[in-house]
Formats: C-alpha cells, sequence, structure tokens
C-alpha cells in the first residue's frame, strides 16, 4: 500500500502539469455543494460539532497520495409503473442528522430549485437513466446524492465480514436517502412530487425490498507490479511496448472526501474528469504480478495502475477486453509452462491478433 501511495504522489506532482499540456480537468467542480451551506450540527457554531460523514481537516494536498477510495453506491433499478413499484420506506436506523446536508443545500439556493445546477436533472440529484419496461440505471449526481463520500475507506482492507458490515451501511444510507427524497417535508415539495413517482421493482432482484445485493465499488485494492500505469499512458505522453489490449474512457473518479473549506462552507474533494484524446495501450506488465511475489497469476481487474489511470480503466468494456486477453494468454501459459512473466511478448501478441484483439 505504502508504494502505491508513492505511486500516486509521484504521479500527482505531475497531475496539473500534464492535464495543463493535454486535458483540462475541473477538478471537484461537479457534484458537489452550492456555496454556503453550513458544516455544523448547530449553524454557524462549531463547538456542536461537524454534521455526518464530514472530515476533520482540509481537503488534502493535491497529487499527495493518501488511503481515500473513490465513494461506492448502490447502481439502481427504479420503475415508475404501479404495479410493479415497491415505494421507498424508511429505514429501521433512519437518522434524520443524516440529511442534514442534503436539507441544507437546497435552503440555502437563492434562485429557484431549478437553476442551482446547470446540469443534470433540474430537480432531483441523481442520473435517472431511461431504460426498457419503464425502468431505470440510476447513479450518482451533484453534491448530496447516492455516493457515501467517505465511508468506504477502509473497504479494500477490510475482511469479508467486515465489508458486509459496510456495504449494509452504504444500503442503509441510500434507502434513507431516497425516502427522504420523496417524502420528508423538508425537501421541496416539487422534488417530493417527482421522486415519489418511483420506487424499486418487484421483478428485477431476489431481495424482498427490491434493492440489490452488488454494492457499486468503483475501485479498491490493486496489485503492484512491474509497471504501474498513469496518468502519462492516458494522456499518450508515454506509450507501452507490451500492449494487451486498449483503454478508451476519461480519466474519472467521484469524491473521495467531504470537509470543510477555506470558507467556512461544506464541500466534497475527489472528483476528476478529464477526457482522452484516443484509446491508449495498457501493458502486459500490469496486469501479471512481480515474479517473486506470483508465477502463475493474470490480473485483468486489479491491476497495476495509478488513483487516476485506474479511473479510466476501471470501466466494464475495458475489463472484457483484459478478460479476453487474460484468457488467451493463460492457455499460452499452459501451453509452453513458463511463468507468466516468462512468455516472449511476440508470441503473446501473435496470439492476440489471432483472436482480433486490438491492440494500437
Amino acid at each position: 500500500m505504502a508504494r502505491d501511495q508513492e505511486s500516486w504522489a509521484t504521479q500527482g506532482l505531475n497531475l496539473q502539469r500534464t492535464i495543463v499540456q493535454e486535458t483540462v480537468s475541473n477538478n471537484s467542480t461537479y457534484h458537489n455543494f452550492i456555496e454556503g451551506v453550513d458544516p455544523y450540527i448547530v449553524k454557524g457554531d462549531s463547538s456542536s460539532g461537524l454534521l455526518p460523514f464530514i472530515a476533520e481537516g482540509d481537503s488534502g494536498t493535491e497529487g499527495q497520495g493518501d488511503k481515500g477510495v473513490q465513494a461506492y453506491c448502490f447502481r439502481m433499478t427504479l420503475t415508475n409503473h404501479p404495479e410493479n413499484r415497491i415505494l421507498f420506506k424508511k429505514p429501521e436506523n433512519y437518522n434524520e442528522l443524516d440529511y442534514e446536508l442534503l436539507f441544507r443545500n437546497y435552503e440555502a439556493a437563492e434562485v429557484p430549485i431549478e437553476e442551482m445546477y446547470s446540469y443534470g436533472d433540474p430537480l432531483v440529484p441523481w442520473i435517472n437513466a431511461a431504460m426498457p419496461n419503464r425502468k431505470t440505471d440510476t447513479n450518482n449526481q451533484k453534491g448530496f446524492s447516492t455516493d457515501f463520500i467517505g465511508q468506504n475507506w477502509e473497504y479494500p482492507e477490510a475482511s469479508y465480514e467486515e465489508r458486509a458490515k459496510i456495504i449494509g451501511r452504504h444500503r442503509g444510507y441510500q434507502q434513507g436517502l431516497m425516502w427522504t427524497l420523496a417524502y420528508h417535508p423538508r425537501i421541496p415539495e416539487k422534488v417530493r412530487n417527482k421522486v415519489s413517482q418511483w420506487g424499486t421493482c418487484k421483478d428485477e432482484y431476489e431481495r424482498e425490498d427490491g434493492w440489490q445485493q452488488q454494492l457499486y465499488v468503483r475501485e479498491a485494492r490493486r496489485m503492484i507490479s512491474g509497471y504501474v500505469m498513469s496518468q502519462e499512458n492516458c494522456e499518450g505522453i508515454v506509450t507501452v511496448d507490451d500492449p494487451i489490449g486498449m483503454a478508451a474512457y476519461g480519466m474519472d473518479s467521484h469524491h473521495i472526501k467531504r470537509y470543510v473549506n477555506s470558507k467556512g462552507y461544506v464541500s466534497n474533494e475527489g472528483n476528476v474528469e478529464a477526457y482522452v484524446k484516443a484509446p491508449f495501450p495498457i501493458s502486459y506488465r500490469s496486469i501479471v504480478p512481480k515474479k517473486e511475489e506470483c508465477s502463475n497469476l493474470i490480473v485483468p481487474i486489479c491491476l497495476s495502475a495509478t488513483h487516476i489511470a485506474f479511473g479510466s480503466i476501471r470501466m466494464e468494456p475495458v475489463f472484457m477486453v483484459l478478460g479476453q486477453s487474460s484468457g488467451a494468454i493463460a492457455s499460452l501459459v499452459i501451453e509452453e509452462n513458463k511463468a507468466v512473466q516468462d512468455l516472449e511478448y511476440n508470441k503473446i501478441r501473435e496470439i492476440l491478433i489471432a483472436g482480433d484483439q486490438v491492440l494500437e
């Protein structure tokens, strides 16, 4: 972990330089609070303590490594079909204070709530993308939404039992959020009227409440191999000579931390949205461990990459590409009875091209 953090820091020091040269990233501009949201339990009184889920301290130093992890959430499948809809329910452990920042964000608006943000749904902090059969793929958007910011930092190295508890807290938070948006009297009526039309689906998942089992884990532990994919690879400043597939998504991170900014208001920190100019190749060395650690393992998902680079690589189509390549390479390893690190790249390239893999 320490070396990974060191790598993050090294890459991060180049962050402003390379982004200025290549791709502009509006760091933490999106999915944030409007200005003026007080962070304290009693407004204006720091002695009353911070509201839930606000971290002590400042935003941190840009480019410096830490143990922060971009936020997780449940990607919800909702429906507004009355016969298939399960209305949002108030969780048994509901704590109204957990949503105080949501109330205050609406209440701090000095313009009509439809004009609070210049992007996304004009009323509701969500991306409610339409799917077939009057269903949705619903995701995080704006300052206080489905992302449980800062509450997943222990997940990567937690035991399975501890992870189950973290998942439970995420589900409880998000269930409470949806009930709050749909029914709480401090939420603007326009918002309540819109959200209350929706609910989870009776026919989508096995749980009786319509919630899915799988938490959206955007990043967690990653391998540190002989080659660490970095922002310079994403931007085409450095190109690898042993490609096994291509990535193309922008360098993307959801928020990581919620803190009190220099003006004394609450802010989110960690969002990065920097697009890549063209698809870029992923190194074979980044998906195999150091030989002294393991010689028969190929890692297409938790590969060796910095936080910024993994923000691009972490998309499902890229994982499919890397999975296809990994399977083909595994067959070659078995055929030649060699350590994964000892394969000749020319043979890897030959078998991948034979399988119609795109390498450049």
